[in-house]
């Protein structure tokens, strides 16, 4: 990572990596169980619109802290130009929200260069705040750095999972159930970012 001024305990702050994905009433495929011979189908009304939910998610972590997930989620579309309905309102409110609810209220905000992210009302809001937020900036393609991105793994391949949605709000629904199921265990959320391979001596 690149771009941090000292270390975020020094400093007394959480380090907080945040992400965003989507999903739409076609669920992720997983193995399941079915009589021998016989392929589970069940059958749903079509899918209709190109519609989607949208989550916006950040881990926080912090020594001496049990680990956070934070997490907004809401129905939305393609239409406006928004890359899978996502805006950087939806950023700067999950910000707001860590900056109140965790102990302290620094963050060092770990991110990747998604358009959202570097767009001007984005990067004024960071400049504006700069006395409780810092921005550090994760190299080009390296998903795999980002702890989140292991929330999205579990939420998929768990509660979302072959899910037969009737509807864009079951789907919301199940998202926001799955997501607050991971917030009561801090070791996973830990787990997330021991898989990574970063260290606390890095951050």
């Amino acid at each position: 990572m690149v771009g941090g001024k000292g270390t975020a305990a020094a400093r007394g702050a959480w380090v907080c990596f945040l992400d965003e994905t989507g999903q739409g009433r076609r669920p992720p495929r997983a193995r399941t169980w079915a009589r021998r011979g016989a392929r589970p189908v069940i059958r749903v009304p079509a899918a209709r619109g190109g519609g989607r939910v949208s989550v916006t998610g950040m881990v926080c972590y912090r020594p001496g802290q049990r680990a956070r997930l934070l997490y907004r989620a809401r129905l939305g579309d393609r239409h406006g130009g928004e890359r899978k309905g996502l805006r950087w309102t939806d950023c700067r409110d999950l910000l707001v929200a860590a900056h109140h609810q965790l102990p302290g209220g620094r963050l060092v905000l770990v991110w990747d260069r998604l358009n959202i992210h570097r767009q001007r009302a984005m990067t004024t809001f960071l400049n504006t705040h700069a006395d409780w937020i810092d921005v550090v900036w994760l190299p080009t393609y390296a998903p795999e750095l980002n702890p989140t991105e292991g929330v999205w793994s579990q939420l998929k391949g768990s509660t979302l999972a072959n899910l037969a949605a009737r509807s864009l709000d079951q789907v919301l629904q199940a998202v926001k159930h799955g997501l607050k199921q991971t917030q009561y265990r801090p070791d996973l959320i830990l787990g997330f970012l021991t898989a990574t391979g970063l260290t606390w001596e890095g951050l």
